[in-house]
């Protein structure tokens, strides 16, 4: 027990220097394994099995998904459609109280529904909105904070980058725990039942942005200069959202077949707009390329790390700690989403993914819990680290964009009423587990 301790202790003393998670991942794993076998504590037939688990890895077509899915959202952005949602929307809504502050929630929960990328959300948003809000009279905390919730709702609407890589590790943890417990037959879950069970509280979860806004009754100080709206970038974007979810629920394509259409899409839509250019294609191939070799070599450094791990016996100190947590399998659930929320504040939700949930998740599983309402709890509580003062990643995003006589301060201010409201939505997950399962049961069941 002593032995992973410090394992464990040592990885995470390492993640906080700042050096590349794969490395670290990969590094200390193949550290503490020759130390095993130079000292006969551990057995160096589980390194033996990296070549299967890599090539099981590296052959996973849902796994596909991922650098199609940044390639889209790389194209929408880059082509500034984004922006022309942005400017349309600000239209629709100037007229109304805190108008412009709900063109922005709307819009951000678009960019969600088309590119699922948090970070670059987060920053069009602010670069884009954040003067006009402020010209128009918002104050400083009401600005930034609708910006950096809004732009963070690509966490949870689908197709959210979390929710695919969620899908396949809870899959094979799923697996596992189902093969503990002697079942040889075990039940899987899908990307696209982490999507359609994303639907309800991603609807919501704007929708209670909006009422909120709605309450503080912002007047705009200026009125916007009118501008015809554009039927293109509202309606197609839209159904460009609707033909990728839609093929993918009614089981019309699988998730990389409706990635590989969202991709195709995203190409087509820019073309029609005439600002599709060779250097945004290239940037954007190029881009994708790089954040997708990123995802994989955390993933890989991953399967490394969890081969030390288990023959380290780390599975049978997972299972005794959260046997010896109160005997209330409520409880334990409790501490390990506050675990992955404290976690959040210091590793990407990558890292969280790939690490913590191959190790939590078989044990949780033989709890009895649904692992599909686990995934969707599991993707709230990162999103809602996302955005919690201090250190919340998508702060960190918009501190970057912002003028810098931006108080830290009043970011922090605003961005705690959006807080509250992301709170009370993961509580009414927590509490009704039917918002997460019950569209996924009449859909695909």
């Amino acid at each position: 027990m002593e032995t992973i301790i410090i394992f464990l202790l040592l990885t995470f003393l390492f993640l906080l220097s700042g050096f590349p998670v794969a490395f670290i991942l990969s590094g200390v794993s193949l550290l503490f394994a020759l130390i095993g076998v130079l000292f006969d504590f551990f057995d160096y037939s589980y390194l033996m099995a990296f070549p299967n688990r890599l090539y099981g890895v590296m052959g996973n077509q849902n796994l596909l998904a991922v650098p199609l899915f940044i390639f889209m959202g790389l194209v929408l952005e880059k082509t500034k459609i984004a922006e022309s949602l942005i400017q349309d929307m600000n239209s629709l809504f100037n007229e109304t109280d805190s108008g412009l502050a709900i063109s922005v929630v709307i819009v951000g929960a678009l960019m969600a529904a088309s590119t699922g990328i948090v970070g670059a959300s987060v920053v069009t948003l602010g670069l884009l909105t954040y003067p006009v809000l402020i010209k128009n009279g918002y104050p400083e905390s009401v600005a930034s904070g609708t910006i950096c919730a809004s732009g963070t709702l690509g966490q949870i609407i689908p197709p959210s980058l979390v929710l695919i890589l969620l899908a396949d590790v809870l899959s094979s943890s799923y697996q596992q725990a189902q093969l503990n417990m002697g079942i040889f037959s075990p039940q899987t879950i899908t990307i696209a039942d982490l999507f359609v069970g994303a639907i309800l509280p991603g609807l919501l979860l704007p929708l209670l942005y909006i009422v909120y806004l709605k309450m503080l009754r912002v007047k705009s100080k200026k009125k916007i200069e009118s501008r015809s709206v554009s039927l293109l970038t509202i309606v197609y974007p839209l159904g460009l959202m609707f033909v990728v979810l839609g093929s993918i629920i009614l089981g019309i394509a699988t998730p990389s077949e409706a990635a590989g259409i969202g991709a195709l899409g995203a190409i087509i839509l820019a073309y029609t707009r005439n600002n599709l250019t060779k250097e945004i294609l290239n940037h954007s191939i190029y881009e994708s390329i790089k954040l997708t070799s990123m995802v994989f070599m955390i993933l890989i450094g991953a399967i490394m790390f969890s081969l030390v791990f288990r023959g380290l016996e780390g599975e049978e100190f997972i299972h005794r700690l959260l046997i010896e947590l109160p005997n209330d399998r409520t409880i334990t659930l409790l501490i390990v989403l506050g675990m992955m929320f404290l976690l959040g504040f210091i590793l990407d939700f990558i890292e969280i993914t790939f690490i913590v949930i191959p190790l939590i998740g078989p044990a949780l599983f033989t709890l009895g819990y649904d692992p599909l309402w686990i995934g969707i709890l599991i993707a709230l509580v990162l999103q809602t680290s996302f955005i919690t003062p201090p250190f919340g990643f998508s702060l960190f995003y918009l501190r970057g964009v912002l003028p810098s006589n931006v108080k830290t301060y009043e970011i922090y201010k605003g961005i705690i009423p959006f807080l509250l409201i992301q709170i009370l939505l993961m509580a009414c997950v927590f509490i009704f587990p039917s918002l997460a399962t019950y569209l996924p049961n009449l859909l695909l069941n």
